[in-house]
């Protein structure tokens, strides 16, 4: 009697197959490991076909088609954990290294001045830098205290300020509180 029957071949062969497609990812080898994964897979129909005839063979033809991708998905799913991984991709960024630096950041809380009408979008002054912001949801009037509630993107949102956070003095060194009479602004010439 035969130690190793059709069938036990087969399935040797198939887990050789499926050894070296996994070894392929993590070891180097040109594709020497590749070409012989897919020969142990060959002969693993072979075998099969041999043993259970075309039935068989083809039943194996399913399961290596079913599980070549699983195999290489959950190899390359963890190659950039392995120290051959590690010096092929390079370290995985961190989320402070992908983090976005945006400075505007820090207005969020901040109490600002509408400078123009907002239906929604207009300008707001905050610490005396003038910005293009979006009301949220609300008109909003010039010279109506504003907070900002969000930065997104590009966009800085504001909303009404509420009564008790709105700042108690008012800068006399901000020229666009100033009527236009105490600037020094005349008719328009050219009109």
């Amino acid at each position: 009697m035969n130690l190793l029957d059709d069938t036990s071949l087969a399935i040797l062969a198939l887990v050789l197959g499926c050894v070296l497609l996994v070894s392929e990812v993590f070891i180097p080898s040109s594709g020497l490991l590749g070409i012989l994964s897919g020969a142990g897979f060959l002969l693993a129909i072979y075998f099969a076909f041999r043993d259970g005839g075309i039935t068989f063979a083809i039943g194996t033809i399913a399961i290596e088609v079913l599980l070549i991708p699983v195999l290489l998905g959950v190899a390359l799913k963890y190659l950039p954990y392995t120290p051959i991984g590690k010096v092929l991709l390079g370290e995985p960024p961190t989320e402070e290294d992908v983090a976005v630096e945006d400075p505007r950041r820090a207005l969020v809380g901040k109490i600002g001045v509408a400078r123009s009408k907002m239906l929604p979008s207009g300008s707001v002054e905050i610490d005396g830098h003038m910005l293009d912001a979006v009301s949220q949801g609300q008109a909003i009037e010039p010279g109506q205290y504003v907070k900002v509630v969000e930065v997104r993107a590009n966009r800085v949102v504001v909303r009404i300020a509420p009564a008790d956070a709105r700042p108690r003095d008012v800068n006399p060194q901000d020229l666009l509180t100033r009527p236009a009479s105490e600037l020094g602004l005349d008719d328009n010439p050219l009109a």
